[in-house]
């Protein structure tokens, strides 16, 4: 039995998330349906995290088992062939028996993208955040760097559905990179800034990201101080926190395998 690593970029606009539901159209699932035709074997396929409906990737990690004799290029141009545009396999390598893309990565860098132009040109629209209102730049760069460390993020994460299982999991996370980024984009269609909110860490719970940008932005709005990001850590809880922004603007950027040096980075030095 053959172990294959593939990473793959999709657009998740039209997917319902990573994880394969009845009747529902995901990138798991769609995986899946693919490699069954190319091997006449139901397998199923593991990825480095579980995104949520309409969030994007740019380079997920995935890995399943096959008997198949085709070579891993083979495969990989058969999957880009028979899944949709908007699911790509950009690269595929055959690893250890032991290698599993979600318990051996070891960092996974998430970027959520704010628009601040006051029009989105109808190419973007599906990749990023709208939010042309006043915000307080520098008050939400200061605040970004205070997630890096070790914090329990009890404040910034969903409730898993299960009382129970929301009180046995383990809640605390370690930030290696939290950033906000201007990013000045200049063309034919558009002359706008993008804010890009940057963040590094070895795992993420539910929507974990996405509330950390919504409390950035109230900061940015002055209904928040930037001190005040510790004491909603501390507090340990959820109804606290920002707004759980929209999940479009959000993008896996990359899972890091086996061990890239975990250091903690000081922001504007990455």
């Amino acid at each position: 039995m053959r172990n294959l690593k593939f990473t793959i970029a999709y657009d998740g606009t039209d997917f319902n998330g990573w994880q394969a539901q009845p009747g529902q159209t995901t990138v798991q699932g769609t995986l899946a349906d693919v490699l069954e035709k190319l091997t006449q074997q139901r397998v199923v396929i593991y990825a480095a995290g579980r995104t949520d409906a309409g969030v994007h990737a740019a380079g997920q990690v995935v890995n399943f088992r096959t008997q198949s004799p085709l070579a891993t290029e083979e495969l990989q141009r058969a999957f880009n062939a028979l899944l949709p545009p908007s699911i790509r396999v950009n690269a595929g390598e055959e690893v250890s028996p032991n290698f599993h893309s979600r318990w051996d990565a070891v960092a996974k860098t998430y970027r959520y993208r704010i628009f601040r132009g006051r029009v989105v040109p109808p190419f973007l629209w599906k990749y990023v955040q709208h939010d042309p209102q006043e915000l307080d730049f520098e008050a939400m760069a200061e605040a970004a760097c205070l997630f890096t460390g070790e914090h329990d993020f009890t404040t910034f994460a969903a409730s898993t559905g299960s009382e129970e299982d929301d009180r046995e999991r383990t809640t605390t996370r370690t930030i290696y990179r939290s950033e906000l980024l201007r990013i000045q984009s200049a063309n034919s269609f558009h002359a706008a800034e993008e804010w890009s909110y940057v963040v590094r860490g070895r795992s993420f719970m539910r929507h974990m990201v996405r509330k950390m940008v919504g409390t950035l932005v109230e900061i940015g709005r002055g209904k928040m101080a930037p001190a005040d990001l510790m004491k909603l850590i501390a507090l340990r809880d959820r109804s606290k926190s920002g707004p759980t922004m929209p999940p479009h603007g959000l993008w896996l950027e990359n899972v890091e395998y086996p061990d890239p040096a975990n250091s903690l980075a000081p922001c504007g030095n990455q």
